[in-house]
């Protein structure tokens, strides 16, 4: 049976750009399409692959700087035929344009009530149904905080899945009451939670499958530890503004590199790893018990290799 995979892009205007005083088209090209190598390019490079990815995408900078920020991105993703989902980070709840981030709401979701996280993804989706999405059936938290009292919530607004649990963020912002280890789709107050995908650095310790956090060559273990064990679903994490470095002034080389070789591996294995979005609502395999990837210090040296010149080179390119 193949494994679906959800490639799933957190699409958000960056909070440290506001603080930095950005103006607003600033702050929207390194949000959404730094450097050459944002949104729009990982939707050619979709294209060109024939793959599916779900765009989770935070509506909350309309309370600062109205709709218009994110009717345009939502229209390029559904003009790619790409999925639109929601994602919150409710910290823009209290922010306002004039005092730089000053007065921001609390970060993570986890720290407010169940009434509040409630009152936030209702107001948050009715924002991005007017920038003009469907009605989103999926969500994720920024910052992945998230518990079960946020479940409940989606729930009782009539979402049908979650993608929060990140064993990598456990026990916090990721609060939700599962196993770090949970990487398979469940049933869980209410919900079908979808857990971001994690390998297993060291015993006991937890990476996410994104971008940015692994190497080609975790990514491809991953991939085919998937295919070997017969795992239910592959969750794969990314953000539109991950391909550049921090100031959104330049391309991430490596950044960019994995994500051409995801791509190119999805292609070639679309028999056996089929990409799937949450708004074609699949038919998932709940409960199993899938394992993350165990440890390879040989994987993990090599990465930590690639990370010290990203973050010494890359993330420093003007």
């Amino acid at each position: 049976m193949p494994t679906p995979v959800f490639l799933t892009v957190d699409t958000e205007l960056v909070w440290r750009h506001f603080l930095d005083g950005a103006d607003e088209a600033t702050l929207f090209e390194r949000s959404f399409e730094p450097a050459g190598v944002g949104i729009s390019f990982q939707l050619a490079r979709l294209r060109e692959h024939g793959l599916k990815a779900t765009f989770f995408v935070d509506p909350m900078p309309a309370l600062v700087f109205g709709l218009d920020p994110i009717r345009r991105i939502v229209g390029t993703i559904l003009d790619a035929e790409q999925d639109v989902q929601l994602h919150i980070h409710p910290n823009w709840a209290g922010a306002q344009g004039r005092d730089r981030g000053k007065t921001p709401g609390r970060f993570e979701l986890v720290d407010y009530s169940r009434a509040e996280q409630q009152a936030l993804i209702e107001g948050a989706s009715a924002l991005l149904v007017a920038a003009g999405a469907p009605d989103p059936i999926a969500f994720r938290a920024g910052s992945f905080g998230a518990n079960d009292d946020t479940l409940a919530a989606l729930a009782a607004l009539g979402l049908r899945y979650d993608s929060s649990h990140n064993g990598a963020e456990v026990p916090w912002p990721s609060a939700i009451s599962l196993p770090p280890q949970q990487i398979s789709p469940i049933e869980h107050s209410g919900i079908v939670e979808v857990p971001v995908t994690v390998i297993e650095e060291r015993v006991g310790a937890y990476r996410n499958f994104q971008i940015c956090a692994l190497s080609v060559g975790e990514v491809r273990a991953a991939l085919d530890h998937a295919v070997a064990e017969r795992h239910a679903a592959v969750t794969i994490v990314s953000h539109g503004f991950e391909l550049a470095n921090r100031a959104g002034t330049g391309p991430n080389a490596i950044h960019v590199a994995r994500f051409e070789a995801l791509c190119g591996m999805l292609s070639d294995a679309r028999d056996t790893l089929p990409t799937v979005t949450f708004g074609d609502r699949p038919n998932l395999r709940l409960g199993a018990d899938d394992q993350p990837l165990s440890p390879s210090s040989l994987r993990t040296g090599w990465r930590q290799a690639e990370q010290l010149w990203s973050n010494f080179i890359a993330e420093r390119a003007a």
